[in-house]
């Protein structure tokens, strides 16, 4: 069965582009488990990049499980039953749903992770959250500067809560939000404003977490999530699912909202 691989658009972050591309020969069965993968530089001609963009791209989808390398040998894609990493495709992101459901997902796990940095943080990870807020504060709105120290910010809130999984899931998910982010651009806003507004959202988060006060952390994330949203434009959908009987479950609270362009 032929590849459907072509050249990509250029992007900030290719390797994550390559990636995906090929996690979806996989998933599409184009590509079969104990199928050799291409040469590198039969990939790089392929998509239009360096090797060592593929490079990056074949380290990624092995760290997910997708494929296993041997030295002299090449890439090879993995057991579907071994692939045990949690992976998401990043053209499925571009859809509007999907990426809600992810930052939706972010939402509950921010808010938990706020509240519980508040009572077991460290002067060091009191740290870790105000360096990268100083390089919030020197970066221009939205760049690739920008939204890596956004993601070391709340990366340092998610290790503050003393739980590797914690961290090791929030910054997966993080991470996908970037890349994806990265890949479609930001939008057209006030960037001088949007700076301004985000940064202070950020130092109350850090305020509250600075003092202990769990349920002040917890509030101030949430309310940095829900601005967020607004300015994106981005809400997700809070209806309450009806029962058979046609009473209807979940909560009556606003749901968590999405997080803006370097949320």
């Amino acid at each position: 069965m032929a590849l459907k691989l072509g050249k990509l658009n250029r992007g900030p972050h290719l390797p994550a582009l390559v990636a995906s591309s090929i996690s979806r020969e996989i998933a599409q069965g184009r590509l079969k488990p104990g199928d050799q993968l291409p040469s590198e530089q039969a990939l790089a001609t392929t998509f239009g990049v360096s090797r060592n963009v593929v490079r990056e791209a074949i380290a990624k989808l092995r760290s997910e499980g997708r494929v296993w390398s041997k030295q002299g040998r090449g890439a090879f894609v993995a057991d579907s039953t071994n692939a045990l990493v949690l992976a998401i495709d990043h053209d499925t992101l571009r859809e509007s749903g999907a990426f809600i459901h992810l930052f939706e997902l972010r939402g509950i796990l921010e808010v938990e992770a706020a509240a519980l940095a508040a009572l077991r943080r460290s002067q060091d990870d009191l740290a870790s959250m105000q360096s990268p807020l100083e390089a919030m504060a020197s970066a221009p709105y939205g760049s690739v500067q920008w939204l890596k120290a956004d993601l070391e910010f709340h990366l340092a809130v998610a290790q503050a809560t003393d739980n590797p999984y914690m961290t090791q899931f929030l910054g997966f998910v993080s991470e996908q939000i970037r890349e994806s982010v990265l890949a479609v651009g930001g939008r057209g806003q006030d960037s001088d404003k949007m700076a301004s507004v985000t940064l202070a959202e950020h130092t109350s988060i850090l305020a509250a977490i600075e003092i202990g006060d769990a349920a002040a952390a917890h509030d101030a994330m949430r309310r940095h999530l829900d601005n967020a949203s607004q300015r994106l434009g981005l809400s997700i959908d809070n209806r309450k699912k009806p029962t058979k009987t046609g009473v209807p479950l979940g909560r009556t609270e606003k749901a968590t909202a999405l997080p803006e362009v370097g949320g």
